[in-house]
C-alpha cells in the first residue's frame, strides 16, 4: 500500500472493502427491508462463532474509494447498511456524509468497541463479551442486539441493556450453530421479560446473502 493510499484510508476516503451487495435485511428491527450492504474488512473482536472470519484481516481486502462505493449503492437502494468486520475501526465520517448527500439513509451494525464516527440514521449495537462497547456506543444505540450462545449471555444482555438510552429497541438473537438449543431458552426469556424482542437470521432461512 502506498503512502498516499494509507493517508486516504486513515481519513476514511478509501476503505478496505470486503464485499457489497443488495439484499434483504435479515436481522433485528429492520428485518425484511431491502438495503445495500457494505462489508468493511478488519476486526479484532474475535468472536469464535463469527460466520465471516474472512473479514478479520483488513490486508486481504483492497482499499476502495468511497466515491465508487457510493455510486454502486445509488444504483440499488436508498438505504445502506455498513457492517464488517468491525466498521468503526475506520473513520465513517466521509462515507456517511457522502451517502447522506446522495439521499441515502445510513445504518451500521457494530460491536461498539471502537470510537464513534459517522452520521447514522440507525445505529445497531451488537456487543461482544471479549471486547465490550465504549460508553458512546451505548449512548448512540437505536437498537441493541445480543447474540445468545449460552445461558450467561442473558446476564450479559441485561448488563448491556442497562447502559443504553430509553427507547432503544432490545433484541436477543440465537447464535446460528446453537439455535436449536438456545431458541427455546430465548422464547421463554422474552415471555418473562417482554421488553426484549426475538431476532432471527431470516436471510439464512431464505437462503439469501
Amino acid at each position: 500500500m502506498t503512502k498516499e493510499v494509507e493517508q486516504l484510508v486513515e481519513k476514511g476516503i478509501m476503505l478496505p472493502l470486503m464485499e457489497e451487495f443488495y439484499t434483504i435485511q435479515g436481522e433485528g428491527f429492520h428485518t425484511g427491508k431491502a438495503a445495500y450492504f457494505i462489508r468493511i474488512g478488519g476486526c479484532d473482536v474475535g468472536c469464535h462463532w463469527c460466520d465471516v472470519k474472512e473479514s478479520w484481516d483488513a490486508n486481504l481486502h483492497p482499499p476502495t474509494h468511497v466515491g465508487q462505493i457510493v455510486e454502486n449503492a445509488k444504483k440499488y437502494s436508498d438505504t445502506v447498511v455498513i457492517t464488517g468486520g468491525e466498521p468503526l475501526m475506520w473513520s465513517m465520517d466521509y462515507i456517511t456524509s457522502t451517502l447522506r448527500n446522495n439521499g441515502i439513509k445510513t445504518h451500521i451494525e457494530t460491536s461498539g468497541a471502537y470510537p464513534f464516527s459517522g452520521e447514522w440514521d440507525w445505529f445497531c449495537l451488537s456487543p461482544k463479551k471479549n471486547k465490550t462497547p465504549l460508553q458512546e456506543a451505548h449512548e448512540n444505540a437505536d437498537e441493541l442486539k445480543v447474540i445468545v450462545y449460552n445461558k450467561d449471555d442473558f446476564r450479559f444482555a441485561e448488563e448491556q441493556a442497562s447502559k443504553v438510552k430509553d427507547g432503544c429497541k432490545l433484541f436477543l438473537q440465537p447464535e446460528w450453530s446453537k439455535s436449536e438449543k438456545v431458541t427455546p431458552m430465548i422464547v421463554d426469556y422474552v415471555m418473562k421479560h417482554p421488553k426484549w424482542n426475538i431476532s432471527l437470521q431470516t436471510h439464512k432461512f431464505l437462503n439469501i446473502p
